[in-house]
């Protein structure tokens, strides 16, 4: 299941929602002063926090604010993850991954990353791109036939039917990377055709088809290009996927990223011999004043993830630990490499880095609000971007990439200074109260006093 209207107004909100010029981005990121030295090959331990630039007592303010989340009930564990020129500088662990079971955090704990499931499935995507499978500006419908006759949504008439008129053109491939192709979602239910969603069940669908069959009786909720909504559009990226290839999502995933990155716990279910290593996911009852474990979300059942899913979700689908995403953030840092496996080209990360939004287009987070995008933050290929992070509030360097998922996983890759952070919770809706990846972006840097090093 997918992850997070919740999250994404923590996401958003958290860098002061904005968009810059497609021609800035991760590809001039990558080319800071001089003094930046070149990624390293893996990751391995650090001599110490001040090797690669950091101040060790400053940093432990970022670990007193995360043990503090712990403690005060906020969440029950955490794991993070802190590396800069491929050296790990910190992983910690915090609380526990079971608070029934009292089983406590640890560094190979297992974790519903929900939507961070989405960059993996951007990066299976551009695999097939360098591959000359498809192309940006292709339409959809060359791969999903079946949106060919999609109608657009523009209001409700008197009795409360929706009022529907064609599309003027189909979604483009670069338009459902970057959810401006006018699908909804269903993770609320404020946009009638949110509830449309809901109703259909399309994310509880059996299998991929029949995900593509519920989406194409669905109308879109604006004409492709004109806006910015959050969507399903990375579920049909990984139809997507399927249709090109022949294979399952998962098997892709796993023979062509998993596999050589070694990201060894990654897949969309745990099996027996790991099952003991799944945390306990949680949610704030209000009730009560404290976080108890959840088996609902978005109003669905909580998946097991003991047994293969009925749906392979390219949006929000994997179970992972930290030490795996961690490879996959090193691998984008790398240009697409990591420890002799290539995965992508180092122009094939940039592009996805880059921002592909116009200037002028609406961005609407759940169709009751919306905001113009200005030149601080944008949107690249299944990436939030950062191209101008001074204005958009935030101490990170440009071009940073990032995204988030519906139980309060957070990462973000900072090409400009060689870094990344993974941040792993089990809390549906966030943290309450504070977004932890905003306060780990200014503590993490807060710390760096010496970025040249």
């Amino acid at each position: 299941m997918l992850r997070m209207s919740l999250r994404l107004a923590t996401a958003l909100t958290a860098v002061s929602l904005a968009i810059a010029p497609a021609d800035i981005g991760y590809a001039q990121a990558r080319k800071p002063a001089a003094t930046a030295k070149a990624p390293a090959a893996g990751l391995t331990p650090a001599a110490s926090p001040e090797s690669v630039g950091f101040d060790s007592a400053r940093l432990a303010k970022l670990d007193a604010y995360m043990e503090g989340a712990v403690t005060s009930g906020r969440v029950a564990g955490m794991t993070t993850l802190l590396a800069r020129h491929g050296k790990i500088v910190e992983f910690k662990t915090y609380g526990q991954a079971s608070q029934k079971a009292g089983a406590p955090m640890r560094e190979d704990t297992l974790v519903r990353i929900y939507s961070m499931t989405k960059p993996i499935t951007g990066v299976a995507m551009m695999i097939l791109f360098e591959e000359g499978k498809w192309r940006l500006d292709d339409p959809v419908t060359r791969f999903v036939p079946e949106f060919k006759t999609l109608k657009v949504m523009t209001g409700t008439d008197g009795n409360g039917k929706p009022i529907l008129e064609d599309m003027k053109r189909p979604p483009t491939m670069r338009e459902i990377m970057s959810h401006t192709a006018g699908f909804g979602y269903g993770l609320q239910d404020e946009h009638p055709v949110d509830r449309m969603y809901r109703e259909k069940r399309v994310l509880s669908s059996n299998g991929l088809k029949e995900m593509i069959d519920r989406t194409a009786t669905i109308p879109l909720i604006y004409q492709p290009g004109t806006s910015w909504r959050y969507s399903s559009a990375v579920d049909i990226q990984g139809a997507i996927v399927e249709r090109i290839t022949g294979q399952t999502l998962g098997q892709f995933m796993e023979q062509r990223i998993f596999r050589p990155l070694k990201m060894n716990d990654t897949a969309f279910m745990v099996p027996a011999n790991k099952a003991s290593r799944l945390s306990a996911v949680y949610a704030f009852d209000k009730e009560k004043g404290k976080i108890e474990e959840a088996d609902v979300i978005f109003g669905n059942p909580l998946p097991t993830y003991l047994t293969p899913p009925a749906n392979e979700s390219g949006g929000g689908g994997l179970v992972s630990t930290t030490m795996d995403y961690a490879r996959f953030c090193q691998m984008l840092l790398n240009g697409g490499e990591l420890e002799g496996a290539r995965i992508l080209s180092p122009a094939s990360v940039e592009l996805m880095g880059t921002n592909v939004i116009p200037k002028d287009v609406l961005v609407n987070s759940n169709g009751t609000s919306g905001a113009r995008f200005n030149e601080a933050v944008g949107f690249g290929l299944d990436f939030m971007v950062v191209n101008d992070p001074r204005a958009a509030g935030t101490l990170e360097g440009k071009g940073s990439i990032s995204w988030g998922g519906a139980a309060g996983t957070w990462f973000w890759v900072d090409p400009t200074n060689d870094m990344f952070f993974v941040g792993m919770i089990q809390r549906l809706g966030g943290t309450g109260g504070d977004d932890l990846g905003t306060m780990a972006r200014t503590l993490t840097y807060q710390a760096l006093l010496h970025p040249e090093k």
